[in-house]
């Protein structure tokens, strides 16, 4: 009829007639020749024009779920036929068939009654890590991503499926494997040894066993597991500012727009570019801080408590997003005025990702300076980013460094169930408080939407 794919393709089950639901031709067809029952040719439902609501059929569920079986093994044996994209894209099957149990797994959940409930006490998901020789760094970014919701809900239901001529070189696989024995229920620290090995080979400017950066290790991870996620089925373009649908720029990547405007035409350039974290200045650093925000009188503005003369993440965020003037020495050439002309450059957060990590630029090289900032930043544990970009988001892990520029060591502190937080330090962990998360220094911190908004 329209001559269009993707639009809820049905079936008339009184004669040969095939129309699509989104666009009503199916509609058509039932008012006019009174053909009142049609079948969904995705999911095999049957819908009643009479009712207007789709009506459960036990045996045309069973015919759906043999029809939908044969055609998994129809794309399983015709790979060259037909590419899993397509046949997802035009409805020939999914990916993830439903779990039938065998008459041999049947006979074992009856032998083995017990199941392993999840209460609010339960561990199960905390694990120390072996420190391999100056390799804090590696473990506290590991926490904090294996605790990650989306990343475990991903990994835990075994979404991966690689691409790799050699899964043994994947990170992804290894990340797998390494969630499962997380949350394995195994108490004994777990010892990341092929994690190190992978991460040496991926990105080599971290092998080695000198103190390494938390923030650097962090993005060369994800820069790795985006790479190797990209052979995935689950690797498909998509609208996030990366332009993947691959599981970490799911969740991951926002979009940053920068917009430079010249002083004398007024002309605007406007770039958005993709990120994983935000990197925010601190005062005490040798760039010239804003003031601070409302609320720097000991009340509480945005969830955290502002002590007079203390700054909050707020603070930060609000003086990464102000105007700056590019000056005399950063002269841009202006489109309009088609020469070289002084401006002003504002950044915006036009997408945030599902995870906010805000990384606290505690440590400054420079060509005569070379320090640590220990500025303390009031952070909160929910966190109303509604003044640069509508969504609220909920704290669940932060990295702190403790030591100096040459010699230190990282921990970090991850929530394990509401309100329960746990301080992670290589392979011991301990309960913490509150208030023990939330007067550390801070060096990364990682938030997690509270409102997930379908696209």
């Amino acid at each position: 009829m329209c001559g269009a794919h993707l639009n809820r393709l049905h079936s008339c089950l009184y004669c040969v007639f095939f129309g699509c639901f989104t666009k009503k031709h199916i509609h058509e067809h039932a008012k006019t020749k009174r053909h009142n029952l049609a079948i969904d040719l995705l999911y095999g439902g049957i819908y009643c024009f009479m009712c207007q609501d789709y009506i459960y059929d036990k045996d045309m569920e069973q015919i759906a779920k043999e029809e939908q079986r044969k055609a998994w093994k129809l794309q399983a044996f015709t790979p060259t036929v037909v590419s899993h994209y397509q046949c997802t894209m035009t409805g020939i099957g999914e990916k993830y068939s439903t779990w039938e149990p065998t008459k041999r797994e049947l006979e074992l959940l009856r032998h083995n009654p017990k199941r392993r409930k999840i209460t609010t006490n339960c561990t199960i998901g905390l694990r120390g890590l072996i420190n391999l020789g100056n390799t804090c760094f590696m473990n506290c970014i590991v926490q904090a991503l294996t605790h990650t919701p989306l990343l475990r809900d991903f990994f835990l239901s075994d979404r991966h499926k690689c691409e790799m001529q050699s899964p043994s070189s994947c990170l992804v696989c290894e990340m797998s494997t390494l969630f499962q024995e997380f949350y394995s229920g195994h108490r004994s620290p777990h010892i990341p040894y092929r994690l190190l090995h992978l991460v040496w080979t991926h990105a080599r400017h971290l092998a080695g066993y000198e103190q390494q950066d938390a923030h650097e290790f962090l993005i060369a991870a994800l820069d790795v597991l985006h790479r190797h996620c990209k052979g995935d089925d689950n690797g498909k373009k998509a609208n996030n500012p990366n332009h993947c649908n691959c599981i970490i720029d799911q969740i991951f990547t926002g979009g940053l727009q920068s917009d430079v405007t010249c002083q004398v035409c007024h002309g605007v350039s406007t770039t958005i570019d993709p990120f994983w974290d935000i990197s925010l200045d601190l005062p005490g650093s040798s760039t010239p801080f804003w003031p601070l925000s409302p609320g720097s009188d000991g009340s509480v503005v945005n969830g955290e408590s502002h002590v007079s003369g203390t700054t909050t993440l707020t603070d930060c965020l609000r003086r990464f997003t102000r105007p700056e003037h590019l000056g005399s020495s950063a002269k841009i050439k202006c489109s309009g005025c088609h020469s070289y002309q002084e401006s002003t450059k504002q950044l915006t957060m036009k997408k945030l990702p599902i995870v906010a990590c805000f990384h606290l630029k505690r440590f400054e090289h420079s060509a005569k300076l070379r320090r640590k900032i220990t500025t303390y930043v009031s952070f909160p544990l929910e966190l109303d980013m509604t003044p640069f970009m509508a969504s609220r988001y909920s704290l669940f892990a932060v990295v702190n460094h403790q030591g100096t520029l040459e010699s230190g060591h990282y921990t970090s502190f991850i929530r394990q169930h509401k309100d329960q937080w746990f301080k992670c330090d290589d392979a011991i962990i301990t309960k913490a408080s509150i208030k023990d998360v939330l007067d550390s220094e801070g060096y990364l911190l990682f938030y997690h939407k509270q409102f997930l908004e379908y696209e």
